[in-house]
């Protein structure tokens, strides 16, 4: 677990580590061991990453932001060029899947990187 780490490890920058795919706690061992599937520990600091559950909050912050991005780019384009609808198509499509799997790893390895330098976990009730 991720508050038993009695370790000493210089700082990582959580937001570097994470767009880098690196281990939160050394900097230096993989995060995933595929594209999106999270490794089961850092190989460099045996950093355990059963901890990491980053939820629908990566798929989340894609569609909303690539959305934007999409959506405003192809209004810009209808209203300036006015295209017919197959040049949308080509256009729109892989643009959508493209920016979406690159930022999809990006932004999960951030978050996941953030969960463990702001020790997030769970809440639990008291009793």
């Amino acid at each position: 677990m991720m508050n038993e780490d009695r370790a000493h490890y210089p700082p990582v920058d959580p937001v570097s580590a994470g767009l880098k795919g690196r281990c939160p706690r050394c900097g230096e061992g993989k995060l995933f061991k595929g594209f999106l599937a999270v490794g089961d520990r850092c190989a460099n600091c045996d950093l355990d990453y059963s901890y990491a559950d980053a939820g629908d909050g990566p798929a989340v912050f894609v569609i909303l932001i690539i959305g934007f991005v999409v959506v405003g780019l192809a209004l810009w384009m209808e209203v300036t060029v006015n295209p017919p609808l197959w040049v949308h198509f080509l256009l729109w499509i892989p643009l959508t899947i493209a920016l979406g799997l690159v930022s999809l790893r990006l932004i999960k390895g951030v978050l996941l990187t953030l969960q463990y330098s702001n020790k997030a976990a769970e809440g639990r009730l008291d009793k």
